[in-house]
């Protein structure tokens, strides 16, 4: 049996703050520091806290753009939505819709479609992403909860449209 890896490490080591690279660029000893011309007004500037750990609401880009590498334990968003969600029994009770992100940094919530045939009579709840289980198998991710459909259905709804922003 291969690893299982919670959501809760995945968001803590991918999503809640990705390790940047080193700035590699040449700079000459000699060069005098320009300063940061000032955002336009109604802009938000990262401090040096902001700038390194996620997504920043803003006008424009204030921080100049950095490169990392991701590491073979990272999981990408693209490959959980969608997903099937299943019980300890291996019964389907749902699907990933979407992850919810606090402040561009940290996934606090995963949406989850629950009942439901061909989109008919489909709702949404929000759940944990610590509650996730994720077992990785011959290049496949399968995703957990230890739950079951009723309780699911009998969640509080969360208000989820896929086209809103």
């Amino acid at each position: 049996m291969k690893n299982i890896v919670c959501l809760a490490f995945l968001a803590g080591s991918l999503l809640a703050g990705p390790a940047f690279a080193e700035d590699k660029s040449t700079s000459h000893p000699d060069a005098q520091a320009k300063p940061m011309a000032a955002p336009p007004a109604g802009t938000a500037m990262p401090t040096a806290t902001d700038g390194a750990g996620g997504l920043t609401m803003a006008n424009s880009a204030t921080v100049k753009i950095r490169f990392i590498t991701a590491k073979p334990a990272d999981i990408m968003s693209s490959k959980l939505v969608g997903k099937t969600l299943y019980n300890n029994k291996n019964e389907n009770v749902g699907e990933i819709e979407d992850l919810v992100i606090d402040n561009g940094k940290t996934v606090t919530g995963v949406v989850v479609s629950v009942g439901g045939f061909l989109g008919l009579g489909e709702r949404y709840v929000l759940v944990d992403p610590a509650t996730i289980f994720l077992h990785q198998a011959d290049g496949s991710i399968k995703a957990i909860v230890d739950t079951d459909k009723d309780t699911l259905k009998n969640a509080p709804a969360f208000k989820y449209n896929k086209k809103n922003t």
